[in-house]
């Protein structure tokens, strides 16, 4: 695989999407997908291409994505790392929540519909792991191959962002999919995304449970709106943004521990480094096609959002 080959791919999977999505919208009236369904669609729609193409590219699956064993003592401080970058990304997810809807409570009442270990394994489980398997493994160790690590680290977040296909998600994932790639060159292995991102999901999953088990059933929770609604997020934002101040800075020390621990603190610095003797175009018609489709996407959505509410 090569930055040709990832670019096609993407389009390929944004294609997909937006055709399903259509198809879902046009035939509404016949059937709708529960969010089993939505869960396990949305996991094929991304996974089955990225696997198509790597079949054809005739090399090892093994090597491609990267899946190497760690140390277990590396194993444990992912878990602190994870934990410890979790104020930042709150901190663009109440950002965001400015001006677009949090895509995750949009689905609360159907997620919360369904018992908790279904959840957990669809969204804590499955999803980090055909997630890392495309973005760390094929999209990132793809584009490594066409140009240097920083590069190759910025268009896969990129294009893990637009991947969620909606402006919130997009914002932190962002952010997420460059410190994924630090964790996975700061190790070697794909499984030390992996471990993070279940652990991120995870969380998410036992807070948003959590919550139901400890608010007693025929409560009625007003939402905020209005001023008060942005006067919470803005307080929301001052609180992360201190927390996130400190814990980025112990987040940094733990990385370079972790690389230290797994003999790969010189593949960790080469991120930052400019290699010229790599000159394939990373960025190709596929890319803005996609990149295009992804956005419009994501602004229909937001425009028709506000038209309905």
């Amino acid at each position: 695989m090569n930055s040709k080959k990832v670019n096609w791919f993407f389009l390929t999977a944004i294609l997909l999407h937006i055709s399903i999505v259509v198809l879902m919208v046009v035939f509404s009236s016949a059937f709708s997908l529960g969010i089993i369904a939505n869960f396990i669609v949305s996991s094929v729609i991304i996974l089955v291409p990225a696997l198509l193409f790597l079949a054809f590219s005739g090399e090892s699956w093994k090597e491609l994505l990267g899946f190497h064993k760690i140390k277990w003592s590396t194993a444990g401080m992912i878990v602190l790392f994870t934990f410890l970058t979790m104020p930042l990304t709150t901190l663009i997810n109440a950002f965001t929540m400015l001006f677009v809807e949090n895509a995750v409570t949009g689905m609360t009442d159907q997620v919360l519909e369904i018992p908790f270990l279904v959840t957990f394994f669809f969204m804590a489980v499955n999803a980090p792991v055909c997630v890392e398997i495309v973005f760390r493994g094929v999209v990132y160790r793809g584009y490594r191959k066409s140009g240097t690590l920083l590069q190759a680290a910025v268009l896969s977040a990129v294009l893990f962002a637009i991947g969620h296909m909606n402006f919130n998600q997009a914002a932190y994932a962002f952010v997420i999919g460059i410190i994924l790639v630090l964790l996975v060159e700061a190790t070697g292995s794909i499984w030390a995304s992996i471990i993070y991102h279940v652990i991120f999901n995870g969380y998410s999953v036992c807070l948003l449970y959590l919550e139901k088990w400890l608010i007693p059933e025929g409560i009625d929770i007003t939402p905020l709106e209005g001023q008060e609604y942005t006067d919470t997020l803005i307080y929301g934002m001052g609180v992360a943004l201190i927390l996130a101040s400190v814990t980025m800075g112990i987040a940094v020390c733990v990385l370079i521990w972790i690389a230290k621990n797994e003999r790969r603190i010189e593949r960790l610095k080469q991120v930052w480094t400019t290699r010229r003797d790599k000159r394939e175009r990373m960025i190709t018609i596929p890319f803005v096609i996609a990149t295009v489709l992804s956005v419009a996407y994501m602004v229909a959505e937001v425009i028709l959002y506000k038209m309905i509410n």
